[in-house]
């Protein structure tokens, strides 16, 4: 008889300690943490349009290099571009990775959002979202979004140099999803510094040492995806002003004129 009720307090104190400890384990299962797991994850782009001669866009800047080195959202690869416009480079300091090139994609961006003009810093979610760059709770829910949106699969291999300031590399893309409203969409490279820092001697952010993350520092065409099959080519770009030896290359299948994103795929060239 005393087995027996020493048999049944421990049930009961099993149960007990079970029904208290289990919402506490949900609570740590859900929403975001880093990304260590080896499940299949969701690649998304994450776009900064920010600039060395804005004094808002550096806590934008920390922000982008914190979701890449994080990456806190579950089932998500969130895979990051800082492109540094050049409308701020005439009141007193020249950005040096800045182009006119990616001004024109943030004003496409702007006409695919209905937006009256552009600002800095701002942050684009594969193509579909948009708000201020350094926002971080509505940049996690914009990540979230987009992670739930069908995508195709876009690879990068065989990535490396020739020549210096070229770099070969494979895609592979599958065609576009039924859903995709668009008959086509532009397949794009871009290259990026793994990271860069100015010390600023002049306008807004004079006196700072600024750092960045994935810099762009190229966005080329290579190619069309569409409805009819798979794309998959080699394709050579030339790297510019960017570091060699320390470079992203990240892959985009987007709608044309900067709208949605449909996949996106990243790879590294190294020393």
């Amino acid at each position: 008889m005393f087995r027996l009720k020493l048999v049944l307090i421990g049930m009961v104190a099993v149960a007990v300690l079970g029904a208290l400890f289990h919402p506490r384990l949900e609570a740590v299962g859900g929403g975001t943490h880093p990304a260590n797991d080896n499940a299949q994850r969701t690649p998304v782009l994450v776009e900064l349009f920010t600039s060395e001669g804005c004094s808002d866009c550096p806590p934008a800047d920390a922000l982008l290099e914190r979701l890449d080195r994080s990456q806190p959202v579950r089932g998500t690869e969130l895979i990051v571009l800082s492109e540094h416009v050049d409308y701020w480079n005439d009141i007193g300091w020249r950005d040096p990775y800045s182009t006119h090139e990616y001004s024109e994609r943030q004003g496409a961006y702007a006409g695919h959002f209905g937006l009256g003009s552009v600002y800095t810093p701002q942050m684009v979610v594969d193509g579909r979202f948009e708000l201020v760059g350094s926002d971080e709770r509505r940049a996690i829910r914009a990540i979230e979004s987009a992670t739930k949106v069908e995508k195709i699969a876009v690879s990068v291999s065989a990535v490396h140099l020739e020549g210096g300031n070229i770099v070969s590399l494979h895609i592979n893309a599958g065609q576009l999803p039924s859903s995709a409203a668009a008959g086509s969409a532009d397949v794009l490279i871009a290259t990026a510094d793994e990271s860069d820092e100015s010390h600023v001697s002049r306008g807004e952010n004079a006196g700072r040492t600024l750092k960045h993350v994935a810099v762009l520092r190229s966005l080329t065409r290579v190619g069309t995806a569409d409805h009819s099959g798979e794309f998959s080519r080699d394709v050579k770009v030339s790297i510019n002003h960017a570091k060699a030896g320390n470079l992203r290359v990240v892959a985009i299948v987007q709608e044309p004129s900067a709208g949605q994103v449909f996949g996106v795929g990243s790879a590294r060239l190294s020393n």
